[in-house]
């Protein structure tokens, strides 16, 4: 288990794959063809039914920093501490999930995609966010908007990008990473193709941000 805080768990990640398992064999291969492909910081969402035990076996592959993504209910940041995520991700904030992250003593990055939800979430105690989805909330423009009144906030923006859009947002100031599925195609999972995960891993990982 790591003892990194958030940021420094962003700025070692570049691409965070976003992770949705169907099949919870598939978990540890996943995690380990990702990590042989360089990337090391995996957010394992709660959006099917095995994300917990997913978390569970991903925190045992040897390199790996586990996360849990999805996270919309305050009951599930123990949950998924308990099952070894060193980080939480949300779509959005609440003021549940705020008091749920500060119970659990689980990072949170929140999920933001307006101005005052960014000032909102800054007046709280937040300083790393997330832009989502960061396509349809602006994008690359929206970011370097937000820099100049908010310079003191990094972001992970997740949604829409792939990639061929990352290093826009990499080039950016404010942004110490992204996120994205492309990492995981569920066809590639689903065949058990690894070595094509290691891959676009390794693509992923040489990218680099600002």
């Amino acid at each position: 288990m790591t003892t990194m805080n958030l940021l420094d768990i962003m700025r070692s990640a570049t691409v965070i794959p976003v992770i949705a398992i169907d099949d919870p064999a598939t978990a540890v291969p996943l995690a380990r063809a990702l990590v042989a492909g360089g990337i090391r910081v995996l957010e394992v969402t709660l959006r099917t039914a095995h994300g917990l035990d997913a978390i569970r076996a991903m925190s045992q592959v040897e390199g790996a920093i586990v996360g849990v993504g999805t996270l919309t209910q305050p009951e599930e940041f123990a949950a998924a501490r308990d099952a070894g995520a060193v980080f939480g991700v949300s779509p959005g904030l609440t003021p549940a999930l705020i008091e749920a992250a500060k119970k659990s003593g689980l990072p949170l990055l929140p999920g933001v995609m307006t101005p005052s939800e960014v000032m909102a979430a800054r007046e709280a105690g937040f300083r790393q966010l997330k832009l989502f989805p960061a396509v349809p909330a602006g994008g690359v423009g929206m970011l370097s908007a937000i820099a100049g009144p908010l310079p003191d906030v990094t972001f992970c923006p997740t949604g829409g990008i792939s990639i061929d859009t990352a290093p826009q947002f990499l080039k950016l100031k404010n942004v110490a990473c992204v996120g994205g599925s492309w990492l995981t195609p569920k066809d590639a999972i689903k065949a058990g193709d690894w070595g094509l995960i290691t891959d676009l891993a390794r693509a992923a990982a040489a990218l680099s941000a600002a």
